[in-house]
């Protein structure tokens, strides 16, 4: 990795990481960053995932140096999200990804015009019913576990339909990546597929930016959050649908 390759990979990073705190969707920047510093495949993808879980872990202790609140929240649907993960990662190599992916991208635009147009259908006393979060949560993880790309926007939508505001879903999303991502992390460290020099400097430039974006989310608030979300949803969605 040359010195140019590597001020690239860390100035992307924190913007990635700036756009994972308050949406998601930043891996759709570091992963071809990565391509054009020579980390390739699952290389490439269990690096960025090391960079994903150090970006997220700063982002938390950014919200919650805020006084945010969403542990007890998480705790609810941890565990569904993690059984989740652990299907999606075993059977991922069984299926076409490209098909499931476009699928996955088309349904994002409804999903975000639900969070964004009616983010109090549901409240703290409209809960989903168990087995419902359950089911739901259960397909996050699979998602994450699968694919991983845009989990964060998947979680954040996810989260608004379940009556959180958009601050205190950033806080929970940052919390169930963090879990997934050291499941993950641990598969790929195993199996040889993360190089340590580009994972170290994404995950340096991914924290900084990571704790800047959970900053900016809290003073901002939904007003700031949305226009990001949106913009991200858009860009993954037309990723995954294969426009570009």
């Amino acid at each position: 990795m040359s010195v140019g390759a590597g001020f690239l990979i860390f100035f992307g990073g924190m913007v990635a990481g700036t756009i994972n705190a308050m949406a998601g969707g930043g891996s759709l920047l570091t992963v071809p960053l990565l391509s054009l510093a020579g980390v390739e495949g699952l290389a490439a993808n269990g690096t960025n995932r090391i960079a994903v879980l150090i970006q997220t872990s700063s982002s938390a202790r950014g919200y919650v140096n805020r006084k945010v609140e969403g542990w007890s929240e998480t705790v609810r649907v941890l565990p569904a999200t993690l059984v989740g993960g652990l299907v999606g990662a075993v059977v991922i190599s069984q299926l076409d990804d490209d098909a499931f992916e476009r699928v996955f991208g088309i349904l994002m635009i409804p999903m975000l015009v639900l969070a964004l147009w009616k983010p109090s259908a549901r409240t703290a006393d409209d809960p989903w019913p168990f087995w419902v979060s359950n089911l739901v949560f259960f397909g996050v993880g699979l998602y994450a576990g699968a694919i991983q790309a845009g989990v964060g926007l998947v979680l954040l939508l996810v989260l608004a339909r379940a009556g959180y505001d958009l601050v205190t879903a950033n806080l929970m999303k940052s919390y169930v990546i963090i879990a997934v991502s050291l499941v993950a992390c641990t598969i790929f460290v195993v199996q040889g597929q993360v190089e340590w020099g580009p994972a170290l400097v994404l995950s340096a430039g991914s924290a900084i930016g990571g704790y800047i974006g959970a900053n900016i989310a809290v003073e901002g608030g939904e007003r700031v959050i949305k226009p990001v979300l949106t913009v991200a949803v858009v860009a993954l969605a037309g990723r995954m649908i294969g426009l570009y």
